[in-house]
């Protein structure tokens, strides 16, 4: 009954095998055609080379991150390895611009892999984890990962849980009211956090009858809540059931695989864009490192590992040979490791900044004076 009523509603559920082509794959000849690889279900293969190009720059930062907390020169690292083939294709179908005709994205702090994907450059994460006063999202005061970018509608990052679902209603609700926009808002969470009343009354809101909000509501689900398994935490047998109860189409997707991701994201923009309704995608996607340095941020074996089936997939198709991947990833590295150096020479914040861009009452929020 849950793919009928999604196949209704104008999106197909995630076992079915319906693909809507991509603009680009259009133009391919039809001896191309039938070249193509079927494991890839249309997608060229440029535009699969490029989201293994991101994929493979977002670890490669992610794992200098990991590198730099360990050696003593940030406080703290969470991030987003093994969740790229999800991240990644995300990011490369966001309509990026500022105002409420494009795109407002309302992150968690597992958003790297997507920030790279829209052209992010590896400087602006490595100054935000080493609190350097050069970072342009905090000024060298928050967390790795607490990004904000409002050139692009990224709004900022919090560390509390899950608020982004309520703020995200916010930017939908102008953009809903802007007839002529076809702009979304963007929002992504982890399963734990489902259990807060924010992710409830994000699908309350989003979902009311006759004023329903362009959303794309998301859940990336690792299976883990900091260390506490998702078995025994959930009455529902996937979490896409529940947006299913607020008559919205909802699908669980293998967000390990980027083919899939890039596939299924694209049919939920569509029909956001097209039908000014909401629309939840839960990605299953794994934690290679654990939950953040708090946990000790070490390689766990057991984790499947998106960036090396998908390299697989492509040595086996004729796309990429082993020896490219391993050069690919070893300059990203290198190009993390230098910047990572050029970085700690630079600043950070002086005290006097410390309550600057805060307010209360429209004045500056500095105590002293008041």
């Amino acid at each position: 009954m849950a793919q009928i009523r999604a196949e209704k509603q104008g999106l197909s559920s995630h076992k079915k095998k319906k693909i809507l082509v991509p603009s680009s794959a259009k133009k391919i000849s039809k001896t191309s055609k039938l070249n193509r690889k079927p494991q890839f279900y249309g997608l060229e293969k440029e535009l699969l080379l490029k989201i293994h190009d991101l994929m493979v720059q977002s670890r490669a930062l992610e794992e200098r991150l990991i590198k730099i907390y360990k050696a003593g020169d940030a406080y703290f690292w969470i991030g987003a390895p093994g969740e790229e083939a999800w991240a990644v294709p995300l990011g490369m179908q966001v309509h990026k611009g500022r105002g409420p005709e494009y795109d407002w994205l309302h992150l968690h702090y597992r958003g790297t892999p997507t920030l790279i994907a829209m052209g992010m450059p590896m400087v602006d994460s490595i100054r935000l984890i080493m609190n350097r006063a050069t970072d342009v999202c905090t000024g060298g005061r928050n967390f790795s990962n607490h990004y904000c970018f409002p050139e692009w509608n990224v709004a900022p990052v919090s560390s509390p849980i899950e608020v982004q679902y309520l703020q995200a209603l916010g930017t939908a609700h102008v953009q809903k009211r802007q007839n002529r926009s076809k702009g979304v808002t963007i929002v992504t969470g982890g399963d734990a956090g489902t259990a807060e009343g924010d992710f409830a009354s994000c699908l309350v809101w989003a979902s009311r009858k006759g004023f329903e909000l362009p959303m794309l509501i998301t859940v990336q689900n690792n299976r883990w809540g900091i260390s506490t398994n998702y078995e025994g935490q959930h009455g529902e047998s996937q979490i896409s059931d529940r947006a299913r109860a607020f008559n919205m189409p909802a699908q669980t997707i293998n967000g390990n695989d980027p083919v899939e991701s890039y596939i299924k994201i694209q049919e939920a923009m569509t029909y956001i864009r097209t039908k000014r309704k909401p629309a939840f995608i839960e990605a299953l996607v794994s934690r290679l490192y654990g939950h953040s340095s708090a946990s000790g941020a070490n390689f766990i074996k057991d984790e499947e590992d998106c960036l090396i089936r998908f390299e697989k997939k492509l040595i086996e198709a004729g796309y990429l040979k082993s020896a490219e991947a391993k050069t690919l990833f070893e300059n990203y590295e290198a190009e993390a490791q230098k910047i990572a150096e050029s970085v700690r020479q630079e600043p950070f914040p002086e005290s006097s900044t410390l309550w600057d861009h805060t307010y209360a009452n429209h004045e500056n929020a500095d105590w002293r004076n008041f």
